[in-house]
């Protein structure tokens, strides 16, 4: 038995699903997961019913194949921790299965958090696991992800990013992209107002200005 780890390791773990925030924006990364900000809209409600269904910590069986809901995941490798929607194992190599309300993106991110899965089962079960499956809600079809050494490049370096940035404490300032308006926290980024403030001397130049005579 390897001895267990020690209090500071675990509390510099970061979740899991912060490598999919971060590979969306990393301005909506650290809003949620340094400032702690979170805003519901339509889809994030959506999303968390969706979990909520496959996410009930029960095991079953099904042709054969055990189902695991709401595993905890864990790598001090990659310091990352969270908790796998559902994992099932084809006899004792780990499958993990990540649901997601809408249908496949055009970025990674979402193969990014599956893939980091995958490293937290094999560290945790030591043994390899070669791919797991995006469900999505509105086409009700699996995608088979293959981790290859592309993919799990990619998923170190974005938890190594995403962890060096989180631990900064430093939120990174707002930029404009068609990406906005899929996002529930621009009401609190503001992103059209922030990316250009206006200055502070023609602010005041603007207050003199207007200042009565006497």
């Amino acid at each position: 038995m390897l001895p267990p780890p020690d209090q500071d390791a675990e509390e510099a773990l970061v979740p899991v699903s912060a490598l999919q925030h971060y590979l969306f924006c990393s301005r909506q990364c650290a809003l949620i997961h340094i400032e702690r900000i979170w805003m519901e809209d339509g889809a994030t409600v959506e999303g968390q019913l969706l979990h909520a269904r496959v996410d009930s910590g029960r095991s079953d069986r099904r042709a054969g194949i055990r189902i695991v809901r709401g595993l905890t995941l864990r790598s001090f490798k990659l310091g990352l921790s969270g908790k796998a929607d559902a994992v099932e194992f084809h006899g004792t190599t780990p499958y993990p299965v990540e649901y997601k309300r809408g249908r496949p993106k055009t970025h990674r991110a979402d193969e990014v958090q599956l893939c980091a899965q995958a490293l937290c089962l094999e560290e945790m079960f030591r043994v390899p696991v070669p791919e797991g499956a995006l469900f999505y809600g509105q086409t009700h079809k699996r995608h088979v992800i293959a981790f290859d050494s592309e993919l799990r490049a990619l998923t170190a370096q974005i938890a190594t990013k995403a962890r060096a940035m989180i631990s900064s404490g430093r939120t990174p300032p707002p930029q404009a992209t068609p990406a906005c308006r899929h996002c529930s926290l621009v009401q609190a980024c503001c992103p059209q107002k922030l990316e250009k403030p206006p200055s502070v001397g023609r602010w005041l130049q603007r207050q003199l200005t207007t200042l009565p005579d006497y």
